[in-house]
């Protein structure tokens, strides 16, 4: 049987250090992880190996040559473009077309058992197996779900924490016959889990999963690249190192002169030829790469060296990385995460702060301290976007400085002289961010529609008015230090996961576009927003009955931008209204918990003694409002949420309402009974609004007084959500209160559990394994259906180390013993 070795990737999420070396060719504990997966290869008979190689590609030919010093045969296909991993295999069709082959990345560190991998495969007779195992983060990865015989039932590649439904991962290494070539098309891009075994499984044919037991990691980070080769030099992973071991943990390669006086602490790793003086201690999980030498006082500790580095005297290195033939001076400091690139100097009693990327051919010079990266940097966090936004302590994690940065990130995404529409709340923090926003974005060749401070919804709308896209910067809610900058795409709605990654990664290397003096783009001003706004919303909501009805309305404004646009709407609509906080009041740019229930409480005082038909409160950007039916009584936004879609669907008995899947099985039944059905989201805002544009959606909400009027706009808009309500009222003379009896109680309890980070995926298998053959739901995270209806949802938090619970029954005792139940279910695994 032959092997194919991928080797063609660029590995951009490992620069600096892959920007003059290709992946496969990075050292971990001295030899490339190439050659670790080649040694693998060998050990289990597979000496005849195509190498697919498309990015710097002759290094990789250069160094491996035909495989003659490994004892093997290495055949080249290379790319002229990258064709994906199933086209980039499909490239060595003409080697691989006689037999079974066997497929396996070159920059993934293993020491699987691949004859035990082969006989599974043969022994099931199948076209594909894959090989799968188990990880704590699975985000990264594709999961795989395989029933008892092994057979794979479902894939999902790169999930979010929302669609983790299991831990164990495909590992990217795949038996295949050589009829999975007639399910590639060739000289274009074709992936193996995206494209060509959906279309395996659609037609049924027999593809397998083999959980293997051992080492796997993808050394896709400068995390997982250090942490490799912690693991080799630890003895995790099976893998030849090449030198003695001169006592436990401590290898020396041959030539390396190291002095008595030295300190060595394993487990450790001295590269061929390296000189170590005395004075020098390297401590425990350092390699120190071939002809490195380590001058008199240096010392490092979890630091990876690369060949032929100078560290001088007194130098500190801890946790890094550094490039080949880099110069460290004396007494220079390199802090825990930082990554010096190929070919650098480093001077003097200078220090490179942690997570800092110093990219290759550059000097810092002496005494410098370096706490942002040179040219290219990362702002070091596995995760740039949280609920809504970049978020994040104003002036302390949310500097104008990181602003300019993710503009100019946002920028790069877009084409040179497109239109990016920018807004703000009305708080001064935002004020100041937003005109370092806009700076960055001209200077990025990018024209700039300046709304200055308007209402969230009204951003969106003009957002979606010709822009690229948009930026609105704003208090975050409940949170007065905070401010969140939410980012748009064309249609003013919340980026996309795929977007999002996209300037996640831009943004983490740092490679902004900057305009030349001739393209520096414009700043414009547009008048009447607000009239264009209220205008277009009063053509497409229904506002009939409205004038004739007599309705009185009592509206608060809570001091925010959502007073801008009220008055004039207020009127054109010839509604009888007490609008009340209508100013606009810096020092309260959001407001918490707690005051907007007092501010509900007093609005429904207001409502019931001036004998209005409802009461309604906006939040301090106009997104959400929160109700309070003509008896003063707050109608909970969950309830609220039900109360608008019974009055939706019975006006319009068609079509369909979109709801995230944590609403209520309620709102089937109310749906149902108006002749209308519900497509279920999941929770994030993004894919609401993606359902909430579809055609044929008549409403959408999120239970948490966001509501999407579709035959306006697709995304959450209270002004909207308001003025719908107003038309929806007058039109069947009943109150709310009326509509709100009507519909029965629902029982619904959450509860949230801390989670480790490190056994999110374990928990979600888990929840799966737990529930047996009862129903499962994996539209966001897992829910379980029981037979008697009932139903409890499990969904870790894609932010913090936490897993979200949902449990409904027919009463709360139901509800909660449910929730009990499965509590212990997260509990176990966690711990």
């Amino acid at each position: 049987m032959k092997a194919v070795v991928m080797a063609g990737g660029e590995g951009t999420r490992l620069r600096p250090m892959t920007s003059s070396m290709p992946k496969p060719l990075l050292p971990v504990a001295n030899r490339p992880i190439m050659e670790h997966v080649l040694r693998l290869l060998k050990k289990h008979g597979l000496n005849e190996t195509v190498v697919t190689v498309q990015f710097l590609a002759s290094l990789v030919k250069n160094y491996f040559g035909d495989g003659e010093e490994l004892g093997m045969e290495l055949t080249y296909a290379n790319e002229e473009k990258p064709l994906g991993t199933a086209g980039s295999v499909k490239n060595a069709e003409e080697a691989l077309k006689d037999d079974a082959f066997l497929v396996i990345s070159g920059d993934a560190l293993t020491d699987f058992d691949l004859t035990e991998l082969i006989n599974f495969h043969k022994e099931k007779g199948a076209l594909v197996t894959v090989c799968l195992t188990r990880v704590p983060n699975p985000l990264e990865f594709g999961i795989t779900i395989v029933d008892e015989e092994g057979r794979v039932e479902r894939f999902l590649e790169k999930p979010t924490w929302g669609q983790v439904f299991s831990d164990t991962v495909n590992t990217g290494i795949y038996v295949m016959e050589p009829e999975v070539f007639d399910y590639v098309e060739p000289d274009v891009p074709v992936d193996w889990s995206g494209d060509v075994f959906p279309q395996l499984m659609k037609e049924g044919k027999p593809i397998y999963g083999y959980v293997a037991e051992g080492y796997w990691e993808d050394v896709g980070t400068h995390e997982s690249y250090v942490k490799a080769q912690a693991d080799v030099l630890e003895g995790k992973v099976d893998v030849d190192i090449d030198g003695f071991e001169l006592s436990p943990g401590v290898w020396v390669a041959e030539g390396a002169e190291v002095h008595p006086d030295a300190v060595l602490r394993g487990p450790l790793y001295i590269g061929d030829y390296a000189k170590v003086e005395a004075g020098a201690e390297i401590r425990e999980h350092t390699v120190v790469g071939s002809n490195v030498v380590v001058k008199s006082g240096a010392f490092l500790h979890k630091a990876v060296v690369h060949d032929n580095v100078y560290v001088g005297p007194h130098s500190n290195l801890r946790g890094c990385v550094v490039g080949k033939n880099t110069d460290i001076m004396r007494a220079a400091r390199i802090e825990d995460g930082a990554v010096i690139g190929d070919e650098c100097l480093i001077g003097e009693e200078s220090i490179v702060q942690g997570n800092v990327r110093v990219y290759p051919f550059k000097t810092i010079e002496a005494g410098a301290f370096v706490n942002t990266s040179v040219i290219w940097e990362s702002r070091g966090q596995a995760h740039l976007f949280g609920a809504r936004g970049v978020s994040g302590i104003l002036n302390v994690e949310i500097t104008p400085e990181l602003a300019v940065r993710l503009a100019g990130a946002y920028a790069t995404t877009l084409k040179k002289g497109a239109t990016v529409t920018t807004a703000r709340d009305h708080s001064r923090g935002a004020r100041a961010l937003k005109r370092a926003v806009i700076s960055a974005l001209q200077a990025s060749a990018i024209d700039v529609r300046d709304l200055e401070n308007v209402p969230l919804p009204v951003a969106r709308q003009q957002t979606a008015r010709g822009s690229a896209g948009g930026i609105m910067i704003r208090t975050t809610p409940g949170v007065p230090d905070s401010v969140d900058i939410m980012f748009f795409d064309g249609q003013g709605a919340d980026l996309s996961q795929a977007s999002q990654r996209k300037l996640d990664r831009v943004f983490a290397r740092q490679e902004y576009r900057r305009a030349f003096p001739g393209e520096i783009g414009d700043l414009h001003f547009p008048a009447s927003v607000f009239d264009s706004y209220t205008g277009s919303l009063l053509r497409n909501v229904d506002t009939t009955g409205i004038a004739e009805s007599g309705l009185k309305v009592v509206v608060d404004a809570s001091n925010g931008s959502a007073g801008l646009v009220l008055p004039s709407l207020l009127g054109k609509l010839g509604v009888d209204s007490l609008t009340i906080n209508p100013g606009l009041d810096e020092s309260r740019p959001t407001e918490t918990a707690d005051m907007r229930r007092s501010g509900l409480m007093r609005l429904g005082e207001i409502v019931a003694s001036s004998r209005a038909a409802f009461g309604v409160r906006f939040d301090p950007v106009g997104e959400r409002i929160s109700l309070v039916d003509e008896k003063g009584h707050i109608i909970e936004d969950d309830r609220a949420l039900l109360v608008m879609l019974d009055l939706v669907a019975a006006e319009r008995r068609s079509g369909r309402v979109a709801l995230p899947v944590t609403t209520t099985r309620i709102a089937e039944q109310v749906a149902a009974y108006h002749g209308t059905q519900v497509e279920w989201t999941t929770t994030s805002p993004d894919d609401l609004t993606r359902v909430g544009r579809g055609e044929g959606t008549i409403f959408g909400g999120d239970g948490k007084g966001g509501f999407i009027i579709p035959e306006f706009s697709g995304v959450y808009d209270g002004t909207a959500a308001f003025v719908r309500l107003i038309g929806l009222v007058a039109r069947t003379q009943l109150t709310l209160s009326q509509i709100d009896a009507r519909i029965p109680r629902a029982h619904v309890l959450k509860r949230d559990l801390a989670t480790p980070w490190a056994v999110k995926g374990l928990v979600m298998r888990r929840v799966v394994e737990a529930a047996g053959d009862r129903f499962v739901d994996t539209t966001d995270g897992v829910r379980v259906v029981e037979s008697d209806g009932r139903w409890v949802m499990v969904l870790p938090d894609p932010a913090e180390a936490v897993t979200h619970l949902w449990a409904e029954g027919p009463d709360d005792a139901s509800a909660q013993a449910l929730l009990d139940e499965w509590a212990a279910v997260v509990d176990s695994a966690g711990r």
